[in-house]
This record gives structure tokens, C-alpha cells and sequence, in this order.
């Protein structure tokens, strides 16, 4: 089996237009699973861990630009308070050992409905940068993951890097599983307080096809709130977490049932909504 190490973007695309069959390893940690179990049998591999451009944080006046090769581990330590919701998304992830692994882009291009970061990246409005020899694109998040382990990308093309805006306001990831870490989310949840626009947004993972918003709970929640002392009464607050649960397209599986899910997603909206009000 071929597996290709470019050191450069260039190189990294290059290969891709060559054989689009190729299968794109970053940090491994689905692949090597899906491996192990004989679900995948890579013919060519192009390993993306020699790119040093693809690790790299950038801040611009208008927001953060995350390099597709960026780990878990990295958001953890050195840019909790540039991503403070990616940060705590990014603790829940597996072992310390799957944190320092696992990359951004990674759980992008792998889609999954319960990504760890895919709730969070959906309620910043964040927008995945796509390359190939035919130059480059953007995609939002909610346009790019088409459904479960589907995304928008073409066989030609990299995942390079996801934009998120500059966002101001509190912000809380909340996850449900048997355990606090190390475990796939049944259900999960990202709420942003965007305080110079005065909205409300969260992100739902486990509980659709596909990450979710809510965009009724949002609303009511934003006029539900008096944004010049950050406070919303306990009605209003239940209300939201009604209305996401509503809002949720859960199913049974061997990990939950779809009506625990539903419950849960509800649950984990208004205590994230709360810990917002009170940051």
C-alpha cells in the first residue's frame, strides 16, 4: 500500500488530483478503527502529518482561521481563550492520547452526527476551506456535512483549514455519555451568546442526521433576554430547552433510544443557555 508524506499544501493536492481514490489520513483516530475492524482497506494513503501549514491558528480582524491539522489537544492548551467553546468540546475527546491525535479537520471530513466540535462550529457560523489543483473554496458548516460520515468535498480536494467569525459573548459545550470523556456523545450541545448582535445560537449533535440548529428556540431565547444584564428568567430558559428538544431529529440505536436523546438534548440546552447567563 503507497502512503504519500507531502511537506507542502501544494505537494498534499497534487497527489489528490493524481488518484482522488486515495484515502486522506490526519490524525487517524476513525481511519485506524475502521481499519482494525476491516470496514476500510486503503489502496493509497495520503498522510497529511508533515504539513506544517495545516497546523497553524491564525487570528484576522474578522475571526480565527483553524488549520484542518490542528489537534484537540492544541485548542485544549494553547488557545482556550481565543476558542473558549472549542476548548471545552475539545476536553471531552477521548483519551489525552486521542486529544494530542485528533484534528479538527479530521472530525470534519469524518461527519459524523455526534463530532465533537461539529455543534460548536455550526453555532459560530464557521466555514470550511477547501483546496485542489483547481484552486480554493468556502463552504459553511451546515452546507458541507450533507449527512451522517457524508460531507460536500470533492474527491479532488482537501479539507485546509476552517474559518470561524470573531464572536463576542459567552459561550458552553455540554456532552452526555456513560462517562465525561471517552465516549461518543448520545447527545451534545453547543450555546453562543452573541452579544454585540444580541442572538442566541446553539448547535446539536447525535440528535439529527446531521449537526443541528434550532432556529425557533433561538429566536424566542433572544427576545426572551435582557441582553444589557445577561439574564433570563427560569420560564424562558425551560422554554429554550423545550424547543431545541423539539427541534431535534433523534433516532434508536444500540447507544440511546431516540426519545432519551430528545429528552437529553433539552436538557443539556437549558443548563448550557444557563451557564452562559451566569458566565
Amino acid at each position: 500500500m503507497p502512503i504519500a508524506r507531502p511537506t507542502s499544501l501544494d505537494d498534499a493536492v497534487a497527489v489528490l488530483a493524481d488518484d482522488p481514490a486515495a484515502d486522506v489520513l490526519a490524525g487517524g483516530t476513525d481511519a485506524m478503527v475502521e481499519i482494525s475492524f476491516d470496514h476500510r482497506r486503503p489502496r493509497h494513503v495520503l498522510a497529511l502529518r508533515r504539513i506544517d501549514e495545516l497546523r497553524q491558528v491564525t487570528t484576522t480582524s474578522l475571526g480565527v482561521r483553524i488549520g484542518a491539522m490542528v489537534t484537540y489537544g492544541q485548542i485544549e492548551r494553547d488557545h482556550a481563550t481565543l476558542l473558549p467553546g472549542l476548548a471545552m468540546a475539545s476536553r471531552t475527546v477521548g483519551s489525552p492520547q486521542i486529544r494530542n491525535a485528533g484534528t479538527i479537520g479530521g472530525n470534519l471530513g469524518t461527519a459524523s452526527p455526534a463530532g465533537d466540535a461539529l455543534p460548536w462550529l455550526l453555532a459560530m457560523d464557521a466555514e470550511v476551506e477547501l483546496a485542489s489543483v483547481r484552486g480554493t473554496r468556502r463552504l459553511p458548516v451546515a452546507a458541507f456535512v450533507t449527512g451522517p460520515k457524508r460531507t460536500a468535498r470533492a474527491d479532488d480536494e482537501l479539507i485546509v483549514a476552517v474559518h470561524v467569525p470573531a464572536m463576542e459573548g459567552p459561550q458552553h459545550t455540554a456532552k452526555l455519555g456513560p462517562r465525561n470523556a471517552m465516549v461518543i456523545s448520545v447527545a451534545c450541545t453547543a450555546v453562543v451568546l452573541d452579544t454585540a448582535a444580541r442572538q442566541v445560537r446553539i448547535g446539536m449533535g447525535a440528535v439529527g442526521p446531521t449537526p443541528l440548529r434550532a432556529p425557533d428556540a433561538e429566536a424566542a431565547a433572544a427576545e426572551a433576554i435582557d441582553w444589557d444584564a445577561l439574564r433570563a428568567d427560569g420560564t424562558a430558559i425551560a422554554a429554550f430547552g423545550q424547543a431545541c428538544a423539539a427541534a431535534a431529529s433523534p433516532i434508536d440505536d444500540h447507544r440511546s433510544t431516540a426519545e432519551y436523546r430528545r429528552h437529553a438534548v433539552g436538557v443539556l440546552a437549558s443548563r448550557s443557555l444557563t451557564r452562559c447567563l451566569a458566565a
